[in-house]
């Protein structure tokens, strides 16, 4: 029998368990056991612009139902591929649920891809898995730190490498919203290693400040209410929090002074209200970051392998700065995992834990 969590992809908050009978495997399928995945507010974007990025395609429910993706283990639980035995465990892109069936292709002894036909319109970064017993990546002492950081730490990585590509856009700081994030805490990391001369500010609630300036990834930590202290210096701003007056308090603080104005995380760019009936935002118009797409443009750069060890490099840099900053909230059954995704989505969540579900 496999348990799937569906989520109202109109109601986030809704949601139900679906059981099945799980159906045979087809010529060449693997069928994985789902060990472990992660719920942070990453999973809550590809709930949100579910519609809009095709995350709801990759693990199909029905009616207005749909399947949140999430990071975490597997094991090879049955296998009719000839390279693939029982047994093995991988790392990747999986339901909130308790399997999954999977058509190897591009097989190696690091990774697969899955080649089902429904998942192929969508990025490929997304149907990639890894074999953790070839995997650079893998320490098997830093798994739910993986789960918890790996994918935002990727899209912290792919920022900074767009803005180091393009010479920071001449600017001297970089502005971070809900600074206390996963992904703004990877972008600070690899920014503090890979761009030292550029300033790092981090923005959070007042509450967090403290955690944020625990993690000693930021040159300075400024409460939103502080926002008006920012330098009257050339700056570009990463945008997490998807608060729209704030965001339109930071382009009006700044003015010409902001070089680069990048929206990351879990809300549409008209809910921002800088198009549409929102009043006008100061300076540069916002871009959207999808990460994805950075992806394939880092890829081609360094190579497969350059940008295997790059990545590989500064994870591990990470690591070592986020080593004691939290600690992990380990829950059981997805009962569970469904709580935890809505008390994610309504920021009920204690930045100093990380959520492991073992479905």
């Amino acid at each position: 029998m496999a348990s799937t969590v569906w989520v109202k992809k109109t109601s986030l908050a809704e949601h139900q368990i679906h059981e099945e009978e799980l159906p045979p495997l087809g010529n060449g399928e693997v069928r994985l056991k789902i060990e472990s995945f992660s719920i942070t507010a990453n999973n809550i974007t590809y709930a949100v612009i579910g519609d809009m990025f095709g995350y709801w395609n990759f693990f199909p429910a029905q009616g207005d139902f749909g399947v949140v993706p999430m990071w975490g283990h597997a094991i090879v639980e049955e296998s009719l591929h000839p390279e693939i035995a029982v047994g093995e465990r991988v790392y990747g892109y999986l339901p909130m649920g308790s399997h999954l069936d999977v058509l190897p292709g591009k097989v190696s002894s690091g990774g697969f891809t899955d080649m089902a036909a429904h998942r192929q319109p969508m990025s490929p970064i997304y149907n990639q898995y890894s074999r953790l017993n070839a995997d650079p990546e893998h320490d098997p002492a830093k798994e739910d730190e993986r789960m918890l950081f790996g994918p935002l730490f990727k899209t912290g990585f792919l920022i900074e490498s767009m803005f180091r590509r393009e010479d920071w856009f001449g600017a001297k700081n970089l502005i971070m919203t809900s600074a206390s994030s996963k992904t703004a805490m990877g972008l600070a990391s690899v920014a503090k290693d890979l761009s030292p001369d550029i300033r790092r500010i981090g923005l959070t609630s007042k509450g967090n400040v403290p955690f944020v300036e625990k993690s000693g990834l930021y040159d300075q930590t400024l409460a939103y209410e502080d926002v008006g202290n920012l330098d009257q210096v050339p700056s570009v701003s990463v945008d997490f929090a998807g608060n729209s007056p704030l965001l339109h308090q930071i382009h009006a603080v700044l003015g010409e002074h902001l070089k680069y104005s990048c929206l990351v995380g879990a809300t549409h760019v008209d809910a921002r209200g800088i198009s549409g009936g929102g009043s006008e935002i100061a300076g540069p118009k916002p871009i959207l970051f999808f990460a994805p797409d950075h992806a394939v443009a880092a890829v081609q750069e360094l190579g497969p392998k350059g940008f295997g060890e790059a990545v590989a490099k500064s994870w591990k840099s990470f690591l070592d700065a986020v080593d004691g900053v939290l600690t992990f909230d380990k829950r059981q059954g997805l009962e569970n995992a469904a709580d935890s995704f809505v008390e994610t989505l309504e920021g009920r969540t204690d930045p100093n834990k990380g959520i492991i579900i073992h479905p």
